[in-house]
């Protein structure tokens, strides 16, 4: 389907005064731990500020890691909008093939609403414990795990435990996380094409997984911002909205990195120093700003995702003033100018000198070869007996579709090194590529390492993997 454009306006309009929107790129492209992929700014509903530095695209999706988990809450709260679901059920009672296997107390009586808000007993994460005793049920892996304490008294993030939450809207709808929201609230709310990462059985794997587009995350901020209403129609209950963005789930002693992520938890929403939020591993956010009747979604790689809140904290939050700006079109002006140009510096390097004749270089992992054609400069990857062809213009970024989207840029950086930057872009990861002429060795490093392990050719959105 086409998306619908959202309502736009000029940031003074709104009362966004461009200066700390300004400060926030200066700062976040001088970083050099953060690499920004993506930004947009809703103010009173009205989107003010957008950009996406290239190669990254406005219309491309995005694997947005654990912010996955919001759009999941949508769908439980859908679920219990329409009597599928009871928040206070206990989680067995939804897989009654399981019965007998569940012989510990605690997780006999573990409620949805105790997976729903992190709090269901464990002291830690149990994704691969539970992986280890069931590879192919991992809700039957996590109830076999016996709760450390009573569930309700704790909080771990805890990945089963929203994979078990998802299982469950999937089991009483009878369709896909995704099919489920599609006509509840992804059509309403104008999100186009939307793919989720599935399990061994086919479910959506509701913890993370899910591409979607920047102008999507925006969307779901503003319903919930809105209090569950989108264009003056009901989409999400206002009661599962308060709900959901509540803390229900204290972790202020927990051992969670960043003063953001000890704020407390909702259902599949944290709470932060300002506002609440959605977001997955490397910098992809969903920040929803009542005070300040803001959204703020981006996506980025980075591990500061504290200190990019920081920034986001210190720039953003105080350009959001009480009133319309006047006299300030100039640089209203000059913000749209900047953010149509957002671009990722390409990575150094030279091009393939002429007579070149092809040279593989081995690794006990990711092997290349270089070579030339009448095309230009070719860089081949080898993994698992697979390929991955890309064609290198030293000075810009080279892109391709097929057969997963990327962006590859960089060249010989020396006479005996060839050094390429890989971005696979539909997701937030870097590979960086060095080959080593005098001993024909190649290397291979993430700038970000994938959280779950799948080839090069995979490295998209569900539709693109080969």
């Amino acid at each position: 389907m086409t998306t619908r454009a959202l309502p736009s306006s000029t940031p003074a309009s709104q009362g966004v005064d461009v200066s700390g929107v300004q400060g926030f790129l200066d700062a976040v492209e001088a970083d050099p731990d953060i690499e920004p992929h993506s930004l947009m700014i809703l103010r009173h509903g009205r989107l003010v500020a957008s950009g996406w530095w290239a190669p990254y695209t406005a219309g491309r999706p995005q694997l947005l890691y654990s912010l996955s988990k919001s759009f999941t809450s949508a769908a439980a709260g859908l679920a219990v909008a329409e009597g599928l679901l009871r928040l206070d059920d206990p989680v067995i009672s939804y897989f009654p093939e399981l019965d007998a296997d569940i012989t510990d107390q605690r997780s006999r009586t573990m409620l949805v609403r105790h997976v729903a808000s992190m709090a269901s007993g464990h002291e830690t994460d149990t994704l691969d414990r539970a992986h280890a005793l069931d590879p192919d049920d991992l809700v039957r892996g996590f109830l076999l795990l016996p709760p450390d304490r009573e569930p309700g008294t704790v909080f771990a993030y805890n990945q089963p435990a929203t994979f078990t939450l998802a299982a469950i809207v999937q089991r009483v709808t009878g369709r896909s996380l995704t099919d489920y929201l599609r006509p509840r609230l992804l059509d309403p709310l104008g999100i186009g094409e939307v793919a989720w990462q599935q399990d061994r059985a086919g479910r959506e794997l509701g913890f993370t997984g899910l591409h979607a587009t920047t102008d999507a995350v925006a969307r779901l901020g503003q319903l919930h911002l809105s209090g569950g209403l989108w264009e003056g129609r009901r989409v999400l209950p206002e009661s599962w909205v308060a709900e959901a963005t509540r803390r229900h789930t204290a972790n202020a002693e927990g051992p969670m990195s960043g003063v953001d992520w000890r704020q407390g938890y909702g259902f599949q929403f944290w709470m932060s120093r300002h506002g609440y939020r959605g977001d997955g591993a490397y910098g992809q956010y969903c920040l929803v700003l009542p005070e300040q009747d803001a959204v703020i979604a981006m996506t980025s790689a980075t591990v500061g995702m504290q200190k990019l809140l920081d920034l986001i904290w210190t720039h953003l939050l105080p350009a959001c003033g009480p009133a319309p700006l006047t006299g300030r079109e100039q640089a209203d002006e000059a913000l749209a100018e900047r953010l149509a140009g957002l671009a990722l510096p390409p990575a150094a390097g030279k091009t393939v000198p002429e007579g070149w004749a092809t040279v593989s270089f081995g690794s006990d992992g990711i092997s290349a070869e270089v070579g030339s054609d009448p095309e230009g400069p070719l860089l081949t990857l080898f993994e698992d007996g697979q390929r991955l062809e890309l064609r290198l213009d030293p000075g810009r970024w080279s892109v391709a579709e097929e057969p997963v989207p990327t962006a590859v840029s960089g060249g010989w950086t020396d006479a005996d090194t060839l050094e390429a930057h890989v971005l696979f872009l539909e997701t937030p990861h870097r590979l960086v590529v060095t080959c080593s002429l005098p001993d024909h060795t190649c290397t291979a490093r993430w700038a970000t390492e994938p959280l779950r392990p799948q080839s090069l050719r995979a490295m998209g959105a569900p539709r693109r993997s080969v």
